[in-house]
């Protein structure tokens, strides 16, 4: 099963034909700017495309901090994606209390975990919407 810098690299080397479908539900990849290095860092992530934008949850399992990608984003919203052989920028944002209440569902039958993520940690999980810029 590919996971972490094995699914990027497979993901890149095949324009997704390896890593897109990944244990039953889809995956994008996200690169963002480290915000202190300014190096780029790319993470595969479960995605759900709504209107035109990609959504991706900041989870991370359910720990107690939030992801460094999301960290990341916040520092510098814009970022790359990669969706199958598709690459375009984006600039992330976090969705508003109404939105997430909408994409929420959309997540979890995506990915029914995130629910469980929620219950681990006191911190509000994230989600994330990337507005691609063409």
């Amino acid at each position: 099963m590919l996971y972490g810098k094995e699914h990027v690299l497979r993901y890149q080397a095949t324009d997704g034909a390896e890593g897109h479908e990944w244990n039953g539900t889809t995956v994008l990849l996200l690169t963002t700017t480290g915000r202190t290095s300014g190096r780029s860092y790319t993470t595969p992530l479960i995605y759900q495309e709504d209107g035109g934008s990609y959504v991706v949850v900041a989870s991370k399992g359910g720990d107690p901090a939030d992801p460094e990608w999301y960290k990341n984003l916040q520092a510098s919203p814009e970022v790359e994606v990669q969706v199958k052989g598709d690459r375009f920028k984006a600039v992330a944002r976090t969705a508003t209390a109404s939105e997430k209440a909408a994409l929420w569902p959309v997540m979890t039958k995506a990915w029914p975990s995130y629910d469980d993520y929620q219950t681990k940690t006191d911190r509000e999980i994230p989600v994330v919407i990337l507005d691609p810029i063409r």
